[in-house]
């Protein structure tokens, strides 16, 4: 696992783009956010003259052994794959939202336990058949994570040659709340109880127990290495988004960061290559219980809170015109100059 993830400021871009901003025909600081949008994306592109295409959602689907049982998760595991075939027949919110919004939308089997048997739209990536149970033992084995890793950082690859240069993660996979709650109590030290949420729907009493399951299995295991928490807790499709991370940061795309499960994702990778927040939008905060902790141990504020917890990307799709505004203003707003207004003092 080796990438080449730099971020190097270039202050006089910097202050170009800031002044660009502050010139636009508009109180200093009138559009907030928005200006700290534009001034990230056109840093990250280098340019003062940043510009969006071809923007895309992949969504990553993966079982885990520890939702068989049923005991942490209100739905069969069996719900993962039924969702796959609900995202390729375009009726689920991500597709709805993607398609709302003209954002291509993939999706990719990182290890659903379920045979698709090639189906027609689905990104096969398979690492196996769902992840062991880790409250007996290791989810992944080290050759297992380290595939799922660069099978997320491939498929990005392939995006971005096919003109991407803003992409966003969505993922589904029952039981994939759990692995997210262990991963942010390692990553944030945080208290795992303070990290386990109602998930899919769990009620007070099944999230108690939630909590103590979970507690058992993170007493488990002692990481020794960068990805030993992925491989002992993580899922498929959850190494997979830290690997497709990597690589666009890597190839300095802007990546939006969707809720609670992906979060999780980008701990790990921040983790190991801190380098990759300066590519990262946070587009929302999640209802999950954890999130928002985990938005302010990385010191990040999200585009907007509408309630959402439902996973799929659907944050990501539901906040890129805010993204594509902060670019617009940027690009084609008048300058005080050009309209012969009088500027800021």
């Amino acid at each position: 696992m080796d990438f080449n993830i730099e971020y190097s400021s270039n202050k006089n871009l910097e202050e170009a783009l800031q002044a660009k901003i502050n010139n636009k025909t508009k109180p200093i600081g009138a559009l907030g956010t928005l200006e700290d949008i534009a001034l990230q994306i056109g840093m990250i592109q280098n340019t003062d003259q940043p510009h969006l295409t071809n923007p895309t959602i992949i969504v990553f689907a993966g079982d885990h052994g520890i939702a068989k049982k049923g005991e942490v998760n209100p739905y069969p595991q069996e719900v993962t794959a039924q969702m796959v075939y609900n995202f390729l027949n375009k009726g689920a919110a991500i597709n709805v939202f993607c398609k709302q919004h003209n954002i291509d939308l993939k999706i990719v089997d990182a290890g659903v336990n379920h045979n698709f048997n090639g189906v027609s739209g689905l990104i096969d990536a398979k690492v196996g058949f769902g992840t062991k149970n880790y409250q007996e033992r290791s989810a992944m084995n080290v050759e297992q994570c380290n595939e799922a890793i660069k099978k997320g950082a491939d498929i990005v690859t392939e995006t971005y040659t096919n003109g991407c240069n803003i992409i966003g993660f969505g993922e589904m996979g029952i039981g994939n709340t759990s692995s997210a709650s262990i991963l942010m109590s390692f990553y944030t030290r945080t208290p795992i109880e303070d990290c386990v949420g109602s998930g899919t729907g769990l009620d007070t009493e099944a999230i108690k127990v939630k909590q103590k399951i979970l507690s058992d299995a993170y007493s488990k295991y002692t990481p020794s290495t960068d990805i030993d928490m992925l491989m002992y807790y993580g899922g498929f499709e959850i190494a997979m988004i830290v690997g497709a991370i990597f690589r666009a940061a890597e190839l300095k795309m802007t990546i939006i960061i969707d809720g609670f499960i992906v979060t999780a994702a980008l701990l790990a990778a921040h983790y190991i290559y801190p380098e990759v927040l300066h590519y990262c939008v946070f587009a929302h905060t999640s209802e999950e219980q954890g999130h928002q902790k985990m938005l302010q141990f990385l010191n990040k504020k999200p585009l907007i809170n509408l309630g959402m917890r439902l996973g799929e990307g659907t944050g990501a799709a539901v906040a890129y015109p805010i993204i594509e505004s902060a670019v617009a203003f940027l690009n084609n707003m008048a300058s005080f100059e050009s309209a012969g207004v009088s500027g800021n003092e």
